[in-house]
């Protein structure tokens, strides 16, 4: 053990003494700075997003990382862009909204730790096989998408994505997991949140949102743009009425006691 430890040294201060020859010290100082930086970095953006879980534990969120980027997006496009934006406590949103979105997103909502095993093996299978990229993202990670990052498709994001979820799955229940996720989806234009769409949509509040009603609303979802609430395609009303069912297939109301 002793003759491998003294060869493991050895092996250790060579490689140092042959780094030390042929890279230059203004280069191994430059690499040394970048990285201290870098950590820095890590360091800083690591404690914001532990305090701000913590905070968001508790309080309601002002914003989001979406909201910024789409009003960004906008300002730079020269367009007329504005935020339908209100917070609104899970007791004041319709069981049939919060089911609506369980069953038409993540029907292993209540039993899963953050991602789903299963539904990534299946996409990764499908998407083989097909041109149409199909997700499988749970509404753990899309809460941590629109609140904390950008949106797109890239390995950077899916890196600091599945630590993120680890982390609010960790320090959240499951109840203000939804909650939040329902006040910072996008349902349209502009429009964030189960509130801002029942007022926008429906002309009425969120708690007083029908299944029929619930249903539409996650059929927009994860792509509002593309599938507007008040313009329902036959792909979006087919989509609304398997929602329906599938509400009634996972227990209705019952099903929210396991969160």
């Amino acid at each position: 053990m002793a003759k491998r430890s003294k060869k493991s040294s050895l092996t250790h201060r060579l490689c140092q003494a042959v780094f030390r020859f042929f890279v230059p010290r203004k280069v191994r100082s430059l690499a040394g700075g970048i990285w201290f930086g870098l950590s820095r970095l890590g360091a800083i953006f690591g404690t914001f997003f532990v305090l701000s879980t913590f905070l968001f534990a508790v309080l309601p969120v002002p914003f989001s990382a979406y909201m910024v980027q789409k009003k960004v997006e906008n300002w730079v496009q020269g367009n007329d862009y504005s935020v339908n934006y209100q917070w609104v406590s899970l007791d004041r949103i319709a069981w049939q909204m919060q089911m609506a979105v369980i069953a038409g997103e993540d029907q292993k909502f209540e039993s899963h730790f953050g991602i789903d095993l299963k539904s990534i093996e299946i996409a990764i299978q499908r998407n083989a096989k097909s041109n149409k990229v199909r997700g499988a993202s749970t509404i753990s990670q899309q809460t941590v998408k629109n609140l904390y990052l950008w949106q797109g498709t890239s390995w950077v994001r899916k890196g600091i994505e599945l630590p993120l979820t680890f982390l609010i799955e960790n320090v959240w229940d499951k109840q203000r997991i939804l909650e939040v996720y329902l006040n910072i989806a996008e349902f349209g234009n502009g429009i964030f949140g189960v509130e801002a769409a029942a007022r926008h949509f429906f002309n009425k509040s969120a708690k007083d949102l029908n299944l029929q009603e619930s249903a539409l609303l996650a059929a927009a979802l994860p792509n509002p743009i593309a599938f507007p609430v008040n313009r329902p395609g036959p792909t979006m009303r087919k989509r609304q009425g398997w929602i329906m069912n599938q509400v009634q297939a996972l227990g209705g109301k019952s099903y929210l006691d396991k969160l």
